[in-house]
């Protein structure tokens, strides 16, 4: 056959691309299941009796009740191209996918690729044997080529002509192996996937849980130490379990921030099922170290997790409401750090808490508006804040930075104080470094010089470094230095 040959039969031969997994980094099914439960929780009854009906009753009962705007689908831009760079050489392409109508037109109308759609129906699911049966019978053995992800696709890849095989499942990858198959796109779910997913880098937070094993000055000590590195680990495991349900809740609105597109579970990188199994996962670790720390230990935790959870799902979304309860969460891990001890904690300690992270939160809702403009309006990415509040937040949060600062004075002019510290008078530069390190942070917000989360950036920026080391001199000094 000559080359003139050759490519006409390439032509004459249809492209099939399944869905799920393959032209989208995601799976339609699960995102639709999750949209429909967060909206409504009591639907997952009714989602039980539609399972007893058959997967392709499921997916059409979840996709009847999901209004999913195609251009939000995390698409496969290499795959899209691919299938481009074909349809333009003249080739049939057929979009084959187990998705159900609803979804599978809106997809291809988005995309204006596909010359056929073959689709799941109230009756029939149409994935692995039952997908093969249809694009054989509509074009033979060997007659088509097909584009797919998973072991469900194996059975379509043995009577495909040629067979591309994208981001693999391990079944999938192996059969691909086995057959010499092209791999368009490589499967990557590695730990570091898994580490960014699961956000190790706001672990630093929990830090806070020393806070009361340093001023008890039982630093030294190894059980009360032992017993924050546990609670250290439990709250930071119970943290990234809900920075994932986070993740799973607000995967459309991730998916059109700038940054926040790129993370994970939003760009596809990470499933939904791994997803959820890796919060499961992250859920049991965190109980089961709480078991080795007092139970008022484990009260905290639970009410920490069902706290966060609610501010993700609910709060967050609550004018002024979310910034209390941010300093809330935060004087939590403080209250935490002394259950795990079986210390009781100082009245100056949790006030000043509040007041201090009252000021970063603000500072956090502050950035947050000084990037909209007045025509843009209100609860901008779910929040109950206007353009024109920005004045407002500001003066509560500077106001806030200079309560912390009167509540650590008060508490250094104490008796409490006297009596715990050799030379109390060591202490009193802290109120003015306080000031210091929360007004360069306000300005900087000013300045639209503050990007990061206001907490990371205090650990990060070396002059908060700084500050805070000299600050832990200080303290040390007063605690052993007497003058």
């Amino acid at each position: 056959m000559d080359d003139n040959s050759a490519h006409s039969a390439q032509q004459d031969v249809p492209l099939c691309v399944d869905l799920d997994g393959t032209l989208l980094k995601t799976d339609t099914l699960w995102e639709s299941l999750v949209a429909l439960l967060l909206r409504n929780p009591l639907l997952v009854f009714a989602a039980v009796t539609w399972v007893f009906r058959g997967k392709a009753a499921f997916k059409n009962e979840v996709s009847a009740r999901v209004n999913r705007d195609p251009a939000t689908w995390p698409y496969r831009t290499d795959i899209v191209d691919f299938i481009t760079r074909e349809k333009q050489k003249g080739r049939s392409i057929v979009l084959a996918t187990g998705a159900p109508e609803k979804v599978a037109e809106g997809v291809a109308k988005q995309l204006g690729l596909f010359d056929e759609v073959f689709h799941t129906t109230p009756e029939t699911n149409l994935t692995s044997s039952r997908k093969r049966k249809a694009l054989v019978e509509r074009f033979g053995e060997a007659g088509f080529d097909y584009i797919g992800d998973s072991k469900d696709d194996i059975a379509v890849f043995e009577a495909a002509r040629r067979a591309y095989v994208v981001a693999p499942d391990r079944a999938a990858a192996r059969w691909a192996t086995g057959h010499g198959a092209e791999v368009l796109v490589p499967r990557a779910v590695n730990l570091r996937l898994i580490l960014k997913s699961m956000r190790v880098h706001q672990w630093l937070k929990n830090a806070l849980l020393a806070v009361p094993l340093v001023l008890n000055h039982e630093l030294l000590n190894f059980s009360p130490l032992l017993s924050v590195v546990v609670a250290f680990f439990s709250f930071s495991f119970a943290a990234s379990f809900v920075y994932i349900l986070n993740d799973l809740a607000d995967l459309e609105n991730d998916r059109l921030h700038h940054r926040k597109k790129e993370r994970p579970l939003a760009s596809g990188r990470l499933s939904i099922p791994d997803g959820f199994k890796l919060a499961c996962g992250l859920l049991f670790a965190s109980f089961a170290l709480a078991l080795f720390l007092p139970i008022t230990f484990f009260g905290i935790l639970l009410v920490y997790i069902a706290a966060t959870t609610a501010y993700s799902f609910l709060l967050k979304r609550k004018l002024l409401v979310d910034v209390f309860t941010l300093a809330g969460l935060f004087t939590l891990r403080i209250i935490a750090g002394g259950a795990a001890i079986n210390s009781d904690l100082s009245f100056w300690l949790l006030a000043f808490s509040i007041f201090f992270f009252l000021s970063l939160a603000l500072v956090k809702r502050y950035v947050e508006l000084s990037e909209l403009s007045e025509e843009e309006g209100s609860k901008r990415m779910g929040r109950g804040y206007y353009a024109a509040d920005i004045e407002m937040i500001g003066q509560a949060g500077i106001s806030s930075a200079f309560g912390a600062a009167l509540v650590l004075a008060l508490y250094v002019n104490s008796e409490e104080v006297q009596q715990m510290y050799a030379t109390p008078l060591f202490l009193w530069p802290l109120c003015p470094m306080i000031v210091y390190m929360l007004l360069r942070i306000w300005m900087l917000a000013r300045r639209s010089e503050m990007h990061d989360d206001p907490v990371v950036f205090i650990i990060r920026d070396w002059r908060s470094q700084l500050v805070t080391a000299v600050g832990a001199i200080l303290v040390l000094a007063a605690a052993i230095y007497p003058l």
